[in-house]
């Protein structure tokens, strides 16, 4: 066997690992970020829906991302059977686990917007539609040649592609759902509904920011000249400004350092690179990050006074550092390294190039909401509700959905006096 042919696949099975390893990053962030009543729900759901996404990606996801067929969606390559990829200088077994554990984590990043109100019925049923009719026609259009791939659109591992379809998703979801009972007073001010465990949120981040040098330095999906130690250097570069930039603006608003301010802006930062990893100097990089840790901050704080609940920050650490992330190539891009489309508008790419960046962004993201938001609709006819009923969401989705705490011997169920006004039958 060819030797590079080996090594090549070798490191994409590396970051294939560390990209399904970030489900453990995601079960400990959301868990965490959310009440112990719900803490084994959250856990068993995330398995459960990617073991759902892994058998829909064979089934028909990766064919209609990379199957031949036009500029809207692929046609071919349904229920991929092993075999290798002409052209592609790696295993396409490999190749096809690493595409999987993308769709993963997009579908886990929209389930942020269902946190704490949702059905279980209603993440398994949204699991399959997400990963057939969402997904995969954003993830041909930029990775499989489709038509924003003909424009040139710079996405190397996904700011558009993973970051901001799940977002979007989660926002058609938390407009539906509505906010979690106790979120909103009467009067429209906002309830802090605190997570339960900051140490498992800090872990999460950790084990996510590991798992984003599989995500974006396994996307070279090559060992040649090593350049993936490049673009796993951006990579930490930016996650280390971004959190720089929250704790610094969380401490100069509000006072004080914000322990998950500053969560968020690693995360805001991972994210915004990722788009722009591969097409940027290191000094961007730093720069790309620390605006992402800035923006997540007042993202979150727009959503949360417009009385959106999004209990994990799905919509700002993805959606709004995602956009930023995506646009970013559109300034920053060098010759030397924009080896997809044009460089940026400092380099003297002009305006080009960030148009075709902002073209991505509303395109792709107006179609996984509008899609999302109508597959939610239907369901929520179908299925007689998405939303658990009051008194469910109240004792908590590890009961009424399971049967059994995560925390058994830690959990009551709350007796809450409800001052808010809540607006369920969602």
């Amino acid at each position: 066997m060819d030797t590079i042919f080996l090594m090549n696949s070798l490191w994409v099975m590396v970051g294939a690992i560390l990209v399904i390893l970030m489900i453990g990053g995601f079960i400990l962030l959301e868990t965490g970020s959310t009440r112990m009543k719900n803490a084994g729900h959250i856990a068993g759901k995330t398995i459960l829906t990617f073991g759902i996404s892994s058998i829909v990606f064979w089934a028909v996801g990766y064919g209609l991302i990379f199957g031949e067929g036009n500029p809207l969606i692929g046609l071919s390559d349904f229920f991929y059977s092993g075999y290798d990829v002409e052209g592609l200088a790696l295993s396409g077994s490999v190749f096809f686990l690493f595409q999987l554990a993308f769709a993963g984590i997009s579908l886990t990043i929209a389930f942020g917007g269902f946190a704490e109100r949702a059905k279980l019925g209603a993440y398994l049923v949204f699991a399959v539609l997400f990963s057939v009719i969402v997904y995969p026609p954003i993830a041909h259009w930029i990775w499989g040649g489709g038509w924003l791939a003909e424009h040139g659109k710079q996405d190397f591992a996904g700011s558009t592609v993973v970051h901001l379809t799940g977002a979007m998703a989660a926002f058609a979801a938390t407009l539906i759902l509505k906010p979690r009972i106790g979120k909103y007073n009467k009067d429209g001010s906002a309830n802090n509904l605190a997570g339960h465990n900051q140490v498992f949120t800090a872990l999460s981040v950790l084990i996510l920011w590991v798992g984003w040098f599989g995500f974006n330095a396994g996307s070279t999906v090559s060992v040649d000249g090593a350049f993936f130690g490049f673009v796993a250097l951006n990579t930490n570069l930016a996650a280390g400004a971004g959190v720089i930039a929250a704790m610094i603006i969380s401490w100069t608003v509000m006072g004080k350092a914000d322990v998950p301010t500053m969560l968020n802006g690693a995360l805001a930062g991972l994210v915004a690179i990722t788009a722009s990893c591969a097409f940027v100097d290191t000094w961007a990089a730093v720069l790309i990050g620390f605006i992402s840790g800035i923006l997540v901050f007042y993202s979150i704080r727009f959503f949360e006074k417009k009385g959106i609940d999004d209990p994990i920050a799905a919509l700002s650490v993805h959606g709004t550092a995602g956009i930023w992330g995506t646009l970013s190539t559109g300034f920053f891009a060098t010759p030397e390294l924009a080896t997809v489309g044009e460089p940026g508008l400092f380099y003297g790419g002009g305006l080009h190039q960030l148009g075709v960046q902002a073209l991505g962004v509303v395109s792709s993201g107006a179609f996984a909401f509008i899609v999302s938001f109508i597959l939610l609709t239907i369901m929520k006819a179908v299925m007689n509700g998405l939303r658990v009923t009051e008194e469910e969401e109240i004792i908590g989705l590890d009961m009424s959905e399971h049967g059994s705490y995560g925390y058994p011997e830690m959990v009551k169920a709350e007796k809450t006096v409800i001052n808010s006004e809540p607006k369920l039958n969602a």
